[in-house]
């Protein structure tokens, strides 16, 4: 049997289809007998109501969408994005409003569902991640003119409301303190480098180069996953003048690092500071613990939810929040470099 219609209540009931719709909708015009008859009918055949059917009466779906285009593999170890989706959905449940989550392989595959969920109007607004250079999903999501939370920034979202903390600010803070430690020779064990936050981190990088005249100050792409971050961080170590400090823009990584570190004997921190750009459970449990870039990543999920929920309230108003600059917390894998490194 196929999804059960107002038409297939109305048989069972033995009422007309307009009764139905008034029942269901609670409005006037039926005897309350018949519509508790109605409601229990409705329950035990399981019926919902069709997303698009309450599009044309302008109902809302009480739902937001977020698709990620990244491996399934790499998400499933990132405690950044557990923290990030409990916190988004405890602030939408709070109002009962789900989420719905999807994972696809390319930016492509994403705009499509974009398209197909904003037809059939699945959600009521979207919240995007991972913001790309040139991201071709602003345009996509503009045209569809479908509430949008942007996570990621700051500007360049054309028309579209975001959620956002300086990455370059909070990369600034660690090399600034790296260098007031004595290193010279840093290296970056970065994202994927079409990503902006990606890129304002390089950049970062290369700009306290300059300004703090750094030896040296090299960044390396990754995919995120640890078996990379490990293979970047070989390929660092196995140089004739290797980094005194690596930079990590993930916990993950940086725990890879560590034990790639381990591995190749060379002692943390008393050959090699490692910092870790997300603070998570994994960077305080390491041996030595590491220095870390932290943030409540729960609280970043509510303040995005509440932003959504805010903007599906009212689509004009556009919002553009700035929300606080990781910290940086120091713990035993950071310290000045050896003699010998001088």
């Amino acid at each position: 049997m196929g999804r059960p219609t107002i038409a297939d209540i109305a048989e069972r009931v033995g009422v007309s289809k307009g009764a139905v719709s008034f029942a269901l909708n609670g409005r006037p015009g039926v005897a309350e007998a018949t519509r508790a008859r109605i409601l229990q009918v409705a329950k035990e055949m399981n019926w919902r109501p069709h997303s698009a059917a309450r599009a044309l009466g302008g109902a809302r779906a009480e739902a937001v969408g977020l698709v990620i285009a990244r491996p399934a593999s790499t998400l499933g170890v990132e405690p950044f994005f557990a923290q990030l989706l409990s916190g988004l959905q405890a602030g939408l449940s709070a109002q009962s409003v789900a989420m719905h989550l999807l994972i696809v392989e390319d930016v492509e595959a994403e705009m499509e569902i974009y398209r197909d969920w904003a037809s059939a109007h699945r959600v009521d607004g979207f919240i995007v991640v991972d913001l790309k250079v040139s991201d071709p999903r602003i345009e996509v999501l503009e045209e569809l003119g479908v509430p949008t939370v942007v996570l990621g920034g700051p500007g360049r979202h054309g028309s579209l409301s975001s959620v956002w903390a300086d990455d370059r600010e909070a990369m600034l803070s660690v090399v600034e303190y790296l260098a007031a430690l004595g290193h010279r020779h840093l290296a970056h064990v970065a994202g994927l480098p079409a990503f902006r936050h990606t890129q304002r981190r390089m950049r970062a990088l290369r700009d306290s180069a300059r300004r703090l005249e750094l030896a040296e100050a090299v960044s390396l792409a990754t995919d995120f996953s640890d078996s990379e971050g490990a293979a970047a961080t070989r390929t660092l170590l196995s140089r004739a003048r290797r980094p005194t400090a690596i930079i990590y823009d993930s916990d993950v990584m940086a725990l890879a690092g560590l034990g790639v570190a381990g591995e190749m004997g060379v002692r943390v921190p008393d050959e090699l500071s490692i910092v870790a750009f997300d603070d998570s459970v994994l960077t305080r449990i390491a041996h030595p613990a590491i220095t870390a870039l932290s943030r409540d990543t729960f609280a970043l999920g509510g303040q995005v939810a509440e932003a959504m929920l805010a903007l599906i309230a009212a689509p004009q108003a556009r919002r553009d929040l700035r929300t606080a600059t990781p910290r940086l917390v120091v713990r035993r894998s950071t310290a000045a470099p050896g003699a010998w490194q001088e």
